[in-house]
């Protein structure tokens, strides 16, 4: 029973996934974006390849920047790869466009401040090196305006890393490549693989 019940989940998440994210990637459709949000986890961030995920950019982030003071991650969803950004920082900061997915983010991470916005319109000050490091892990690609969104996370950043799974290479990649110091590396895990990014802006 346990087994039809989780194959039926499945097919329901994926279903869903498929009617909300109708021509999201690229347009900055923040409406469907938070219709995705509908269903709890629709990314399925609790499974075992998105923890592992989870803690590759962990050991990455901790091997690069050790533990900062301040981090931001954006497009933070409801919270679960910020639960393990938390332990990286001092002071974590997520915000996301789905006001849906922000409210679940505040419940699944108390300690952590969340708002529903866009990295335009953050609420936390816009000084330079606002943040020690902000984050964008598996988001650039819903996003129109790339290079807008990585020079916003340069100028809030003193450091910033991005990752994204390998099939959006060819949309994403072109964007990074003009980047003074840009570092990459590879993450694996079950037969997945995802690109990180990262650089220093001092």
């Amino acid at each position: 029973m346990d087994r039809f019940n989780a194959k039926l989940r499945k097919a329901v998440r994926r279903t869903w996934m498929k009617y909300a994210m109708r021509g999201v990637g690229g347009a900055d459709d923040y409406g469907r974006l938070d219709l995705a949000y509908r269903l709890g986890d629709p990314w399925n961030m609790e499974s075992g390849l998105e923890q592992a995920r989870f803690a590759a950019t962990n050991a990455l982030v901790a091997r690069t920047f050790g533990r900062v003071g301040s981090l931001l991650e954006v497009g933070c969803g409801e919270g679960h790869q910020t639960l393990a950004l938390q332990q990286l920082a001092g002071e974590v900061y997520g915000i996301d466009v789905s006001p849906t997915a922000i409210e679940r983010a505040r419940q699944r991470v108390p300690g952590a401040q969340f708002a529903a916005t866009d990295i335009e319109h953050q609420p936390w000050g816009d000084q330079r090196a606002r943040f020690d490091l902000v984050v964008a892990c598996e988001v650039l690609y819903y996003i129109k305006d790339i290079p807008a969104t990585l020079s916003r996370m340069s100028h809030l950043g003193s450091a910033c890393l991005v990752t994204f799974f390998v099939p959006a290479l060819v949309r994403v990649g072109p964007h990074l490549e003009g980047i003074a110091g840009l570092q990459k590396d590879w993450l694996h895990h079950g037969g997945e693989t995802w690109l990180a990014c990262w650089w220093r802006n001092q």
